[in-house]
């Protein structure tokens, strides 16, 4: 990272934590954010927050670790997570995942090429009444179908 990479990362860390304030209870609204604007926490940015909020950098990393939403390694500008559930897996998820890999030419756990898209599992999305369920960046698309989730790849490309 360049210096003046790493000085605006600082400047916007320091930011956050005028927003959010130097307590513990901090970290995760502070991790949220860099996430939202980067897609992923840098090692810097787990740094520099550990030395802002005076705690220790394994804190913040294993908070990081814990989530499942927030990553230390960068992803796919979009980032489609699907439902992985047994209410899913008995809707038809796995016909979903299967069309999925096919049109993004990818297996779930991988970016494409162009950094456009991240393949995930999640472990649920809240939404067992309507499987399988997908989720696109913020977005959730209920009841998805093989056809259903091409096309709503084709309009997020």
């Amino acid at each position: 990272m360049l210096v003046l990479e790493k000085n605006a990362m600082t400047e916007e860390i320091e930011l956050l934590v005028v927003k959010f304030g130097k307590s513990r209870s901090s970290l995760l609204p502070i991790l949220q954010d860099i996430q939202r604007s980067h897609k992923h926490i840098p090692d810097f940015a787990q740094q520099e927050v550990a030395r802002l909020l005076d705690i220790h950098p394994v804190e913040v990393y294993s908070v990081i670790s814990f989530y499942s939403f927030l990553n230390s390694n960068a992803k796919g500008r979009n980032i489609v997570r699907l439902c992985q559930t047994i209410t899913c897996d008995m809707a038809g998820k796995e016909n979903v995942a299967k069309a999925i890999e096919r049109e993004l030419g990818i297996k779930f756990g991988e970016t494409t090429k162009d950094n456009k898209f991240t393949l995930e599992y999640v472990n649920c999305l809240g939404m067992c009444d309507q499987g399988p369920a997908l989720l696109i960046n913020e977005r959730v698309f209920p009841k998805v179908t093989p056809e259903k989730a091409v096309q709503i790849l084709s309009e997020v490309k």
